[in-house]
């Protein structure tokens, strides 16, 4: 089949050649051809010049999604994938300390795979040790390429199995439902993977996102360098990851808090795995409401850590996000000794740097307070940041001693 072909128009291949991977509906000034949801098409600038390849997507405002930055039309066929499999993987073998036994394989348009995320977890089951992949379609092309993609994951890696997590609301945006499915070999129930250090529980099938929050693994172990008889919350608490790395770390007790009873089922299962059950208790609450009662009763914290969900995943939501931002971190502030320490994340694009350090700059004003910034950290390297792509930069994690 021909691949269609898509004209810019004047002056709009310019983001497009610095490095974004997207372009809009209104920047297009036709379409040669009668391109399907999810199909290959060539990309042209104004004057006829090869700008890439990319997904055609007709539902989306996100008209195309660029996998090919060559001077010629690139099908995106099984050794495309293969291709680009083998590259993800040789970068991750050079940033990624030996041993890493779980991380991003594939970041979607930070690796020239738009819309396609695929983590790597190899750990051990009731069936003896394994590998597992958790995959997430979020984009109408590779949706179109799923059995392909697959097949070229088998051959690259070899799984045990791999799953399918297409369950993230993004999907709607392309006119896709949700999915999620076991897709090859078996997954278990659950697998033990090791982290840090520590180990952890999983459910690949039901964890959030892909299974594990792999973005935050540095971060974690950044955190627990800061614990040593520390009295830690554990806010926004998840499976317990930045909890269970503080008292790996050498913290005195972890209060881990929050709304999901599966969630703090998870962290308890977990502290018990790593021999830490005395030392680790759990809160079921509203984390608003909880920060509130216990600065109400005057509790006091060597360490406090805020993982919010992202607050912000619209632009038009990012002035919400910020009264929300401030709120936790006024809350987590004053629940500080002095010289406490406070690790407060958010993973949302759409609130950049800039203006989370002025809410956490407003929130220790309205405190009275003052921070010495420790560290200034972001995602792990398996979820490489790319010039031109704003959006591959998104998690900020800000390490601060409070004065």
């Amino acid at each position: 089949m021909q691949m269609p072909t898509v004209y810019l128009k004047p002056r709009e291949e310019i983001r497009i050649r610095a490095g974004h991977p997207w372009i809009y509906d209104n920047e297009i000034a036709r379409v040669a051809g009668s391109p399907e949801p999810g199909q290959e098409v060539a990309v042209l600038d104004a004057s006829q010049a090869m700008v890439g390849c990319g997904f055609f997507s007709p539902a989306s405002k996100i008209r195309v999604r660029i996998y090919s930055r060559a001077k010629a039309r690139v099908p995106a066929d099984k050794a495309f994938f293969v291709e680009a499999f083998a590259s993800a993987s040789a970068y991750r073998s050079r940033v990624l300390d030996p041993g890493t036994s779980c991380f991003r394989l594939a970041y979607g348009e930070a690796d020239s795979l738009p819309g396609l995320i695929v983590d790597s977890f190899s750990g051990v089951s009731d069936s003896g040790p394994g590998r597992w992949l958790s995959v997430q379609f979020l984009g109408m092309g590779v949706e179109r390429k799923k059995s392909l993609i697959v097949d070229a994951l088998e051959e690259s890696f070899s799984p045990n199995g791999i799953i399918e997590r297409s369950d993230a609301p993004v999907r709607s945006m392309e006119g896709l439902e949700p999915s999620s499915a076991l897709l090859r070999g078996e997954v278990p129930g659950s697998i033990t993977i090791e982290e840090n250090g520590c180990v952890f529980s999983i459910d690949l099938s039901a964890g959030q996102k892909t299974g594990w929050y792999l973005d935050q693994r540095d971060n974690r172990a950044a955190a627990a360098r800061y614990a040593r008889g520390s009295r830690v919350l554990d806010a926004f608490c998840n499976q317990g990851g930045f909890g269970i790395n503080c008292l790996k770390g050498g913290a005195s007790s972890v209060l881990a808090l929050d709304s999901s009873p599966e969630a703090l089922a998870a962290a308890a299962l977990n502290a018990r795995l790593n021999g830490f059950s005395e030392r680790h208790s759990i809160l079921e609450a509203n984390a608003f409401d909880a920060l509130r009662d216990l600065e109400r009763t005057q509790e006091k914290f060597d360490l406090v850590i805020l993982d919010p969900p992202a607050f912000a995943k619209s632009k038009q939501s990012v002035e919400p996000a910020r009264r929300g931002y401030r709120e936790i971190n006024l809350r987590g502030m004053r629940l500080l000794k002095r010289g406490g320490i406070l690790v407060t994340c958010s993973c949302s694009h759409w609130f950049d740097n800039t203006r989370f350090d002025a809410v956490l700059e407003e929130a220790a004003a309205d405190c009275g307070r003052r921070f010495r910034i420790l560290e200034e950290r972001t995602q792990a390297k398996d979820h490489p940041i790319i010039s031109g792509y704003a959006e591959s930069r998104y998690l900020k994690c800000r390490i601060l001693e409070m004065l």
